[in-house]
């Protein structure tokens, strides 16, 4: 009966053509070896100024890494590669969540790669407060822009730094020009506290609005339309374009009651539909436009030095933090006055005082 049913069933399934593999093994066996290889800080810095993406991408890994052998390795590679670095144009990019950030910055960075420019681009993505875990979705939101060979798209966790801002991008910025990247984007996560330190390592900073959403200007803090080079109100297309030139106007007479900026620059406001890929070209005049400016006022030479100081000055802060939470000793009478603090038996302030001269005796 059984023999009956399997030699007179319809169903005939043929063999069929041998595929390929979908990973090609000459690729996928150089990138275990590169990943399993200590590379020397020379090799890094060859592999890099080769424009080899593998060891770009872990050299930014030992860049990020809070273990003081990678931050060692990644600074002996940050002080090889400064040499090449410091000619790309950097593009920080910001704006209210809904604002399409992530589709301006796909429109922009094709149209940029159209035009035979290498464009790097370093998402800063929201942390946790609580996990600490981050989404890192950026190349699945700008899945066009990530498989272009001209483009590298580097999601980093902000690890809950303040804004959301993470603190070694000015490190990853010049590993990425040293690889050979004319423009740099920095995208953060949102308005806020994050673009005081993205203003701070960029060229240009571009704020992304969009119209509709009630008064534009409500809810945007004076001191992010002080520091932005140029605004764009996206999604001006269809319907909405008539009152994306009214936000377009009210912004443009908002600009006109701060005073001009220390580069003598007008920031411009414009229009644009990056779903459309409409005006994105006039984005990027600006961006050009206000780069030659601060060329020929000599204002641009001076902005890079005043960002490499601020980042010292920075640096050391952090470092001072760290090491002062890191102490041993530190630690067990952090625990010890955290409880007595708790308990009402000292003030939060002599607790701090006798924890920092404690550290400072040390």
């Amino acid at each position: 009966m059984d023999n009956h049913k399997k030699h007179n069933t319809a169903l005939k399934v043929n063999k069929g053509i041998e595929q390929p593999p979908s990973i090609n093994d000459q690729s996928a066996l150089r990138f275990i070896n590169i990943k399993r290889k200590k590379l020397s800080v020379d090799e890094f810095v060859e592999g890099i100024l080769a424009k080899d993406r593998t060891i770009l991408s872990k050299a930014i890994t030992l860049v990020e890494s809070s273990l003081p052998e990678h931050q060692k390795l990644a600074q002996q590679i940050i002080e090889k590669c400064l040499p090449h670095a410091g000619k790309s144009i950097r593009v920080g990019i910001s704006g209210v969540p809904g604002a399409g950030k992530s589709t301006f910055i796909e429109a922009l960075g094709k149209f940029l790669t159209h035009r035979d420019y290498n464009l790097a681009v370093l998402a800063i993505d929201p942390s946790s407060e609580r996990s600490k875990g981050s989404i890192l979705g950026d190349k699945t939101r700008m899945e066009e822009l990530s498989n272009d060979p001209a483009a590298f798209i580097r999601p980093s966790p902000s690890s809950g730094s303040l804004g959301g801002v993470a603190r070694k991008t000015r490190e990853s910025v010049i590993l990425c020009e040293a690889a050979g990247f004319d423009v740099v984007f920095i995208e953060t996560v949102g308005v806020g506290q994050s673009e005081t330190a993205v203003h701070s390592m960029v060229d240009f900073f571009l704020l992304i609005q969009i119209a509709g959403a009630g008064d534009e200007l409500q809810g945007i803090k004076r001191g992010i339309m002080e520091m932005a080079d140029g605004i764009v109100i996206n999604k001006a297309d269809g319907s909405n374009i008539k009152k994306a030139e009214m936000a377009a106007n009210e912004f443009r007479n908002a600009l006109h009651l701060f005073p001009l900026s220390a580069s003598g620059w007008s920031p411009m406001v414009l229009t644009c539909s990056a779903y459309h890929k409409i005006d994105i070209d006039k984005v990027w005049d600006m961006v050009q436009n206000h780069f030659s400016f601060a060329q020929k006022n000599q204002y641009f030479h001076l902005r890079r030095r005043e960002q490499a100081k601020f980042w010292m000055y920075e640096t050391i802060n952090n470092q001072l933090r760290e090491n002062f939470y890191q102490n041993k000793e530190i630690q067990k009478e952090l625990f010890k006055l955290e409880k007595e603090v708790l308990n009402e038996k000292t003030s939060s302030f002599i607790a701090a005082r006798m924890l920092l001269d404690k550290y400072f005796g040390l």
